[in-house]
């Protein structure tokens, strides 16, 4: 595929090193034009597995196939018969993360396992929070994880409504015929899963993430966000909450688009660009941004790790590990769009929603009326939970001028 081929490039025209040569390649297909031209004196190619696994000359198996059906059986056998292995495939390892350790422990030889293309593309997020946040502590990871949604975003910042600019992201090759995975937040769940784990040490299953899309966010949030000096997008954010004193409280690991300043590092990443910003005592923030796919983008990444291991650097493949209570109700300022007929009445209703709900109002933003029939105005929220924020919407759900389901988002500090 387009991963596997940007690989066996770099490796066989610009890795000029004895101690990494490819040998066999397999292919779903073997009849399918190719990209790139397979010297069959130095490798092989083949349509059958076990032509790789059962090779014991082969002591490294490069996983680019995607998917967690076939790909975890290679990825488990390979290990099994003590073979290093690289992946690119966060879900995989965010659905299967206790079953890849336990095959990592019980692998003879110490194989090693490394999946630095998994996350944010050519971004070396992976290797930085397994080596150099060793004598620090990990407040909080955010990041725009997913180039498709991030183009989306600021195509729709630019004046496109949503169905035209996921067409257009179609056809770039940006998105797939079923975005879902990208555009419902799922994509970004797997690989904040992966990067909590190796920031807090803590396994977070997939189904403990919130997890919330960018279908419907509107041209409207993003007008009422260029009034609050901010812009959106999809985030995954891993933070330890604050109890007792800083940051001792639960870990809350969720994804959803957000308001964020432009004055933030995440409000400057433009097109498919990807970014991460790890908050620690030590450091303060620290942002990584770069390209988050496209071929030779992530076949680099995977390449690294090749040579790493080939050199022996390549460390633990989840260094920490610790238990930490978990949270799904993280709790947030948060912006609530109502879509309402026009009427006497209304801020105190929602005000009303709000008190029963125990959510403190901070500002009231409303446009100009064009429609009195259909107005969207917005309320923003001092710092409350996301269970407090969904009753509220609930409850203003039930109103009668409110003509559709509120929509909610998180809002993102202004860095200091």
């Amino acid at each position: 595929g387009t991963v596997g081929g940007g690989v066996y490039d770099l490796l066989t025209r610009r890795v000029s090193s004895p101690l990494a040569s490819i040998k066999k390649i397999c292919v779903r297909d073997l009849t399918k034009p190719r990209s790139f031209t397979v010297d069959p004196q130095a490798c092989a190619l083949t349509d059958q597995i076990d032509d790789v696994l059962n090779d014991d000359t082969l002591n490294c198996v490069i996983e680019v196939m995607g998917g967690t059906g076939i790909a975890k059986d290679v990825v488990l056998r390979a290990l099994g018969k003590g073979k290093h292995v690289v992946t690119a495939n966060k879900a995989l390892i965010a659905e299967h993360l206790p079953e890849i350790q336990s095959a990592i422990l019980a692998a003879p030889g110490g194989p090693s396992f490394a999946y630095e293309a998994a996350v944010c593309g050519a971004i070396p997020i992976i290797n930085t929070l397994q080596t150099c946040y060793e004598g620090d502590v990990v407040t909080s990871v955010m990041g725009i994880c997913n180039g498709t949604t991030n183009f989306m975003l600021c195509k729709m910042e630019g004046g496109a409504d949503y169905g035209e600019v996921l067409k257009e992201a179609q056809d770039l090759g940006f998105a797939e015929a079923d975005p879902t995975a990208d555009v419902e937040g799922h994509d970004v769940r797997a690989k904040i899963s992966i990067l909590a784990k190796l920031a807090y040490g803590v396994t977070v299953p997939i189904s403990a993430i919130p997890t919330k899309g960018i279908s419907s966010v509107t041209s409207v949030d993003f007008e009422y966000a260029k009034s609050m000096g901010c812009t959106i997008k999809l985030i995954g954010t891993a933070a330890r909450t604050s109890k007792h004193g800083e940051h001792d409280g639960p870990l809350s690991v969720y994804v959803a688009p957000k308001m964020v300043p432009v004055a933030h590092v995440m409000g400057g990443i433009g097109g498919a660009g990807n970014a991460v910003a790890v908050t620690s005592e030590n450091m303060g923030m620290a942002a990584y941004t770069g390209p988050g796919a496209g071929r030779y983008p992530t076949a680099n990444s995977v390449v690294a790790d090749v040579m790493r291991i080939a050199r022996g650097n390549q460390g633990e493949a989840f260094p920490k590990s610790a238990e930490l209570e978990l949270s799904t109700d993280y709790e947030s300022a948060f912006y609530i769009r109502i879509s309402i007929s026009d009427g006497l009445g209304i801020i105190k209703s929602v005000g009303a929603c709000a008190e029963k709900s125990g959510v403190s109002i901070s500002q009231i933003l409303q446009n100009t009326i064009s429609d009195r029939e259909a107005v969207d105005f917005c309320v923003t929220t001092e710092v409350a939970l996301l269970s407090q924020v969904k009753m509220m919407c609930e409850e203003l759900k039930g109103l009668s001028f409110v003509k559709k389901e509120p929509s909610y988002m998180p809002i993102q500090e202004k860095p200091e």
